[in-house]
């Protein structure tokens, strides 16, 4: 599972690592080294272009952490879906539709994971953190999944806040040395798999 990571380059290096072709300098976000659930974190999609209707978009957006489904009557229920797994994201209601149509990809530095441990001096068990980020320090694009969720009390399309855009982090089974902290991880992607 994936609860906290750090995100802490700007939206211009992110755009060109990405080859962001549509970004707003309105939705720039802080660096932050403890982004949590709910938070708003930086996601790059592909969205096809209104002028021609044939072209696509590859935008830097800011979502919320947490996906929403379009169906859920209180937004709140993005707070425990901040992770779905690869092997059934397919399958479950929450994330099927996501799935087929709005994948995205979530920039990371590293995110963290706790290991139980006992203090030897008070026998007291402890959450040890660790930081997985890789070894020569280049960006994780961790595989998401993004959703648009309408608000019930607001009757005006036009409101800036009708609409929540949110998204979740996809996890794998961990396979290499963070499988000894948790045997799940965010699932990344390299610069050759972007584009799927």
């Amino acid at each position: 599972m994936c609860g906290r990571y750090t995100s802490t380059r700007g939206p211009e290096d992110l755009a060109q690592l990405f080859q962001v072709t549509d970004w707003s300098p309105v939705e720039t976000l802080a660096p932050r080294w403890n982004v949590a659930p709910t938070d708003e974190v930086y996601a790059v999609l592909e969205r096809t272009a209104r002028d021609d209707g044939d072209g696509v978009l590859r935008q830097l957006r800011a979502l919320r952490w947490g996906l929403v489904p379009s169906w859920a009557k209180d937004p709140k229920v993005g707070s425990w879906m901040i992770n779905a797994r690869v092997e059934t994201v397919h399958e479950k209601p929450a994330y099927r539709g996501a799935f087929a149509k709005r994948r995205c990809l979530l920039p990371a530095d590293g995110f963290y994971e706790w290991e139980p441990a006992k203090d030897e001096a008070t026998g007291k068990t402890y959450k040890q953190p660790y930081f997985i980020h890789p070894a020569d320090g280049q960006v994780m694009a961790m595989a998401g999944l993004y959703e648009y969720w309408r608000s019930p009390d607001i009757t005006s399309d036009d409101d800036p806040d009708a609409w929540l855009t949110t998204c979740t982090i996809i996890t794998t089974e961990a396979t290499d040395a963070a499988g000894r902290v948790h045997p799940r991880m965010p699932f990344a992607l390299t610069p050759d798999h972007y584009d799927a």
